[in-house]
């Protein structure tokens, strides 16, 4: 069955990427986002400091999780595996 994504999930799998730093496409592809997608979720966790966003050169930036952010994505982890909500058959 094909299921779409939780916002929590889908917050969940771009702040996994962004652990180490990446670039908007990164995101975007590796958490299986559209481009509308990844503008309005990285507006919302860069504006909650979550993510960084951090210019390494002329026009290079990447993202980077913050403190606040490794410690949001740790709890979604815990609350996922409890509910085992991604193995769920709802």
């Amino acid at each position: 069955m094909n299921q779409r994504r939780s916002n929590i999930e889908i917050i969940g799998d771009m702040l996994k990427v962004g652990e180490n730093g990446a670039g908007k496409t990164e995101i975007m592809y590796s958490a299986n986002m559209s481009y509308s997608q990844i503008q309005k979720y990285l507006s919302f966790l860069i504006g909650h400091g979550f993510i960084d966003r951090v210019e390494i050169g002329n026009p290079v930036v990447t993202y980077r999780v913050t403190e606040k952010g490794l410690a949001l994505l740790r709890s979604i982890e815990t609350i996922l595996e409890v509910l085992e909500f991604r193995d769920a058959d709802f």
